[in-house]
């Protein structure tokens, strides 16, 4: 979802993205979401913010049967003569410490190319599926709770909040979401936001949005669910997990999926941290963590699922957190 100019293909094909030379990526991989985020038809002049009244009609729109057909977005597909981006700023390493409570798993295989999570934990808790309204259509992708100072906001891609130019509407996200269950609620977005350069343009590299959500039933979200760090800053070649709900075949949207791994950095069009994993759409936004352990399902946020080569089908990419994503995390938690 990159480029001035898309044409988008009904779900199930992909999608060929074009930039214009100047900047970000031309015709960027294939994305792996079925959301964007979003300020509901009629919204107050900032598109990222959600009226009172949108929030109700969106809580209302996503009924069990609306969740069960939404589509992933398609993967965007990427050509070799794309225009490679300027690297994310670098910066001093920042961490955010986790207010998820530890919960106890068990071992699981490192390093994983992806299939279901099951060692419960936290992150069963604070990661979950995003349902938006997109072109007409219903989608869904994946996001975070993360810590935050005002115990709301979400971690997901760029492409999950705004995509081709317009942000998405009945923006949701349902925590812990598996098999059509909703064990913590489905949380409604006051406001959304991306990075600079995602707004202006939806370069890749920065491809990475938030979203703040309103209370539910008098909580707030992470007293009910916890979040999770975050780290910035913190170098490539990382030991890194990855988590997401996949749509798109071979899943269903219905399971939580991982991938684990030692990244590597991308040789090709991007700057982003690169991984073996076979997630499919759908999974945009999921996050990616450092220092995340098995054995309580907690580690710091340091990327989401974000796109794939159409010629590399095993390798899932995500934006470098620098200090665009901490400026983006520190404009969510302050909202």
């Amino acid at each position: 979802m990159i480029g001035r100019t898309r044409s988008p293909r009904p779900s199930g094909g992909s999608t060929r993205v074009r930039r214009s030379a100047l900047g970000a990526l031309a015709g960027v991989a294939a994305l792996l979401a079925t959301g964007v985020t979003a300020a509901p038809a009629g919204a107050a002049p900032d598109p990222g913010v959600t009226t009172p009244s949108a929030q109700e009609r969106a809580l209302a729109f996503w009924t069990p049967q609306r969740m069960r057909e939404a589509t992933p977005l398609d993967l965007l597909t990427v050509d070799r003569s794309d225009v490679r981006s300027p690297a994310p700023r670098k910066g001093r390493t920042t961490v955010v410490a986790p207010s998820a409570p530890a919960s106890a798993t068990g071992p699981l295989a490192f390093p994983h190319g992806g299939g279901p999570w099951s060692g419960g934990g936290a992150v069963a808790k604070t990661a979950g599926r995003v349902f938006f309204s997109y072109q007409g259509r219903t989608a869904s992708c994946s996001g975070n709770a993360v810590t935050s100072a005002n115990k709301s906001t979400v971690i997901t891609a760029g492409h999950c909040v705004k995509m081709e130019g317009a942000w998405h509407t009945n923006w949701v996200f349902v925590p812990g979401y598996h098999d059509g269950q909703r064990p913590y609620g489905t949380w409604t977005a006051s406001k959304t936001l991306s990075t600079p350069q995602w707004t202006a343009s939806e370069d890749i590299n920065y491809d990475i949005g938030a979203a703040v959500v309103a209370p539910l039933d008098g909580k707030k979200l992470t007293d009910v669910v916890g979040g999770q760090g975050l780290a910035f800053n913190t170098g490539y070649n990382k030991a890194m997990y990855s988590f997401g709900f996949p749509a798109a075949a071979p899943y269903d949207g219905e399971k939580f999926i991982y991938c684990s791994g030692t990244t590597t950095r991308d040789f090709l069009l991007s700057k982003d941290h690169g991984l073996t994993c076979n997630m499919t759409g759908g999974s945009s936004g999921g996050p990616w963590f450092t220092q995340f352990s098995e054995a309580t399902g907690t580690g710091l946020q340091s990327s989401v699922n974000s796109f794939k080569y159409n010629f590399l089908p095993n390798a899932m990419y995500g934006p470098y957190f620098g200090a665009d994503a901490q400026n983006l995390y520190q404009s969510a938690q302050s909202s």
